[in-house]
């Protein structure tokens, strides 16, 4: 039995570069007005402040993709969104394949995209870097692309259960 794991981080460094940048603007402006001579503004405001900036700039951080592909079907987790893995058996499966895909073009950039903000017809994309997904066209005329940085391993698991799907058709 083969299975595939994968998790992915938002840790690219161009995200670090600009999230370090958006935060030095509102951090800044809040120095400036607590260190003026005639400020109105408490120490406990002012540090409750800059802990509230630097805790919703890093809560990007806390984000995580799991893929898990085995025998019962494909397992997926987009934390904080789903708290525990979400399971699509081959039985739900028509087609599955690896591909390469324009993040920003077809879905609108990463993280949890797709369905009514954006083009439908692609269906939804859990993604974090890069630009190549296991392709999911399901059943129920569905589709989910699962961004992965693993493409030569998660081709190999998926063909050791292509004959399942196969099955399932």
């Amino acid at each position: 039995m083969k299975v595939f794991k994968e998790e992915q981080r938002f840790t690219q460094t161009w995200l670090i570069v600009l999230l370090t940048i958006s935060a030095i603007v509102p951090i800044g402006l809040i120095c400036q007005e607590y260190f003026k001579n005639n400020t109105t503004m408490t120490t406990n405001r002012f540090v409750w402040t800059i802990i509230l900036i630097l805790a919703s700039i890093s809560l990007i951080f806390l984000f995580k993709l799991s893929t898990r592909i085995d025998e019962k079907g494909i397992h997926y987790q987009f934390f904080p969104f789903h708290f525990k893995f979400k399971l699509i058996g081959w039985e739900e499966i028509s087609k599955v394949h690896i591909r390469t895909y324009d993040p920003i073009g077809e879905y609108g950039g990463w993280g949890f995209k797709g369905g009514s903000l954006w083009n439908k017809s692609k269906g939804r994309a859990l993604n974090v870097s890069g630009d190549i997904g296991i392709q999911l066209n399901l059943k129920n005329n569905k589709k989910l692309l699962i961004g992965t940085n693993k493409e030569a391993e998660a081709k190999r698991v998926i063909a050791t259960y292509q004959q399942k799907l196969n099955n399932h058709v």
